[in-house]
């Protein structure tokens, strides 16, 4: 039976993120990873904190903290934010840790080994008063496009043109604010990729079921021309290059992150080693269907770099057959910005609303074709019409009416013969949507369940056979429950909170309900627990005020 190795792009340690770091990999990921368990299928969900590069340092300098500490103390806050989320990983790892810096320094050898890694020298900013060579992101100035004072060494973020040190206007370090700078040479490593490039060809050529947006950007980077890449850094925080004349210096971000899923793979392994092997996940992993979740911005590194790693290290390294590739989710027609305050980012939605309305919402708009624009108002709007009107409505209406009629006892009667048959097509739906990693239609063919339980009990019409026929109305009503629990179970991947809410009123399974294939017999004669109402409307008013509230500086 196939086993399914998932892995989201891991968030970078530096602050809580946005919503569109939950709707660009770690939500998709998540909603693929529940859908493999309902089916009964060995699913291993594996993310990781980020924690090496220059940001790192930065905001750890910033905090006034020691780097060292200001990753523990980030990766505990961002770990019970996703938690908050109900992001079901079944390891949530750090990168810093030593299990990915002896696997690091394990695929350097491997690669240096077999020749595929070089020396060179490369001009580089060294400030005498930090006693240092700059990293890009530490040199900070004026840019000579858009004169924004904000300017980085690697990029302006003001008007985004990637720009190299030397550009920059009356540079200035970001460690200490001198301007006592000039450019020497460094020795740095490279992973010669241009080696490489025949293997790497061949194996994407092999792949399979890519999306459109991640084969096209895959394509572009090699039809331009692959390049080897620097995979070293002057920094003191990251991976130590075991290389003599290298002292000082660590891997690149880039080259050690994309380990981290391997090696947090390890560390879930570590934690039961009797019943846990990492090996048959990684190494002999015949029976493994791995899956990627990224934004469109990690595809290179995923489907070129570290593809690069896995195959000139010459072991046989389990590599990604699937990479889902999302675009960018906006908000209210610009950027999420950490320092204007604008958007909404994760700890401030938990503390707006649950988990269930933000997860479904991402899901049911990813932005899968193009990026998505993030508004209150079709945020309000959406969520009050799917989850309180359509899904909430319907649980509401026929469980009130047990409670009321039949003194909360499922009632007596015969199940609708027909249901079945008319039901089928619409579960068949749902499994291929899923399938195909096509969140968007997922949540349609959700949707659609929940339209069909909808328009039954319309049909059927309960509160007024009861009048006429009280063994057709019991029947009727009897169905609906279980309508609720193939409502809920096609939705657990998406909202597991308000499905499990909702399974656990009529006595179904809550923690890991199975796949829906077909209508639920609920015994007569079962007590239901009415769950109260699962979701109140937001209304314009509300998504007015959060609008508001949200909007930042300028």
């Amino acid at each position: 039976m196939t086993k399914y190795l998932i892995t989201s792009a891991l968030p970078y340690i530096n602050g809580i993120k946005h919503l569109g770091n939950l709707a660009g990999s770690l939500l998709p990921a998540d909603v693929h990873a529940r859908y493999r368990r309902q089916t009964g299928a060995e699913v291993l969900y594996i993310c990781a904190t980020d924690e090496h590069g220059t940001p790192a340092e930065l905001a750890a300098a910033d905090a006034g903290v020691g780097i060292s500490d200001y990753c523990a103390r980030q990766h505990v806050l961002q770990a019970g934010t996703y938690r908050g989320f109900d992001l079901s990983f079944d390891h949530f790892g750090r990168s810093s840790g030593p299990r990915n810096h002896a696997l690091t320094q394990h695929f350097f050898a491997c690669l240096e080994r077999n020749g595929f890694v070089e020396e060179r020298e490369l001009k580089q900013v060294y400030s005498a008063a930090d006693g240092r060579f700059l990293p890009d992101r530490y040199v900070i100035g004026t840019c000579p496009h858009c004169g924004s004072d904000r300017a980085r060494g690697d990029q302006c973020e003001a008007c985004a043109r990637q720009l190299d040190p030397t550009d920059l206007i009356a540079p200035r370090s970001a460690v200490s604010g001198s301007t006592d700078l000039e450019v020497r040479g460094t020795r740095h490593l490279f992973l010669r990729q241009t080696a490489l490039e025949g293997s790497l060809r061949d194996w994407l050529a092999s792949r399979r079921d890519w999306p459109p947006l991640v084969v096209s950007i895959a394509n572009k980077w090699l039809d331009e021309g692959i390049r080897d890449r620097c995979i070293t850094r002057d920094l003191s925080w990251g991976v130590p290059v075991p290389k003599l004349g290298y002292q000082g210096k660590v891997f690149y971000v880039w080259f050690d992150a994309p380990i981290e899923y391997i090696a947090a793979t390890q560390e879930w392994a570590d934690v039961d080693p009797e019943s846990r092997d990492w090996r048959s996940w990684w190494l002999e992993a015949d029976d493994v269907r791995y899956l990627q979740f990224l934004g469109k911005d990690n595809v290179p590194f995923h489907a070129v770099s570290f593809p690069c790693t896995l195959l000139g290290s010459g072991e046989r390294w389990k590599s990604v057959d699937v990479i889902k590739g999302l675009n960018w989710l906006t908000y209210e027609g610009g950027k999420f910005s950490t320092s204007a305050s604008r958007g909404v980012f994760l700890d401030q939605a938990l503390d707006l609303l649950p988990a269930d309305r933000w997860r479904w919402w991402l899901t049911a708009n990813a932005p899968e074709g193009s990026d998505t624009d993030f508004t209150f108002a079709r945020f309000a709007a959406d969520v009050d019409h799917d989850l309180a009107d359509t899904f909430g409505n319907f649980v509401q209406r026929v469980l009130s009416f047990v409670v009321s009629r039949y003194d909360g006892v499922v009632p007596e009667g015969p199940l609708d013969a027909d249901l079945p048959a008319r039901l089928a097509p619409l579960l068949d739906q749902l499994r291929e949507r899923h399938e195909a990693l096509a969140l968007r239609g997922t949540a349609d063919a959700v949707r659609a369940v929940w339209r069909f339980a909808n328009a039954y009990l319309v049909e059927r019409a309960p509160w007024t056979l009861l009048k006429t026929n009280p063994a057709a109305a019991a029947g009727a009503i009897r169905t609906a429950v279980g309508l609720i629990g193939v409502c809920a179970q096609a939705a657990w991947p998406i909202m597991p909170g308000a499905a499990a809410k909702a399974l656990a009123a009529i006595g179904e399974d809550a923690d890991l309900p199975a796949f829906p294939t077909e209508h639920i017999a609920i015994p007569a004669g079962r007590r239901i627990a009415h769950p109260g109402l699962l979701f109140a409307k937001l209304g314009a008013a509300w998504a007015e005020a959060q609008s508001r509230r949200f909007a930042g500086t300028v």
